[in-house]
């Protein structure tokens, strides 16, 4: 069994590509919506929310922990990652990885404010990439509209041409820094044009994790989707996306 875990409902974007990657893998996907946003929150919240998490699928027994939110990526890149009996696949390493084989040389990334905060993309990318040129972007108006269902019309548009207009016209590649963001996609491309290369570095990730468990990760193909916050609301939010969950008993 694979764990996923993110602040809200952006981890379905990974979890889709492991799908895709691994379709007989056993997944658990836990939305900690009772403390999203994760990127307005201090470090010390989010180191105090990423043990949590981590504790949680120990109980579940996973075989590995996938992750699936960069802000909790880049706290445990900044400051350690806690104590884990299964191995955790690192979101930002897949990203950089997925950058190096683009052969990408100026990349921006867009990102919620703690991940940027935190600096981790940075470091990640400067030391995979000789002579890589990164600008990295908060754009924490984007979490509240996909948590909200807002992913379509004239407010999300706006609100990705305003992440935009800060990155640099001449970008090779703009990096998803936030699992959130790729149901954006659309609004980005057309903000960016086809000459800049959108990159979700869930597409790595998720190779990533076949790699790691092979034969270890076939199951039955279910996944189990558990939130901290409202149960009723998360179910509504994956049906608009097409995730049709019965109610707990």
């Amino acid at each position: 069994m694979i764990g996923l875990f993110d602040s809200g409902l952006g981890g379905l974007t990974v979890l889709a590509r492991i799908r895709e990657q691994m379709p007989a893998a056993d997944l658990v996907f836990f939305a900690d919506q009772a403390h999203v946003p994760y990127g307005d929150r201090t470090h010390g919240e989010l180191l105090q929310l990423l043990r949590a998490n981590l504790d949680r699928f120990e109980q579940y027994g996973v075989d590995a922990i996938v992750m699936a939110c960069n802000t909790s990526c880049a706290i445990a890149e900044r400051y350690g990652w806690p104590a884990s009996r299964v191995p955790i696949l690192d979101l930002i390493e897949s990203a950089a990885m997925a950058v190096e084989r683009g052969g990408f040389a100026r990349v921006g990334v867009v990102a919620t404010a703690a991940t940027v905060g935190a600096g981790s993309y940075g470091r990640t990318l400067r030391a995979r990439v000789g002579g890589i040129d990164v600008v990295e972007v908060p754009a924490p108006a984007l979490v509240p509209l996909v948590e909200a269902g807002a992913l379509l019309g004239d407010e999300p548009r706006a609100a990705v041409e305003e992440v935009c207009a800060h990155l640099p016209l001449d970008l090779d590649a703009v990096v998803y820094g936030c699992t959130h963001y790729p149901m954006l996609d659309s609004h980005f491309r057309a903000v960016l044009g086809n000459d800049v290369a959108l990159v979700d570095p869930a597409l790595m990730q998720a190779q990533r994790a076949e790699l790691l468990l092979g034969t270890r990760a076939q199951g039955a193909g279910r996944t189990e989707y558990v939130t901290s916050g409202d149960e009723v609301a998360f179910r509504a939010s994956l049906a608009r996306v097409g995730i049709l969950v019965p109610a707990s008993r």
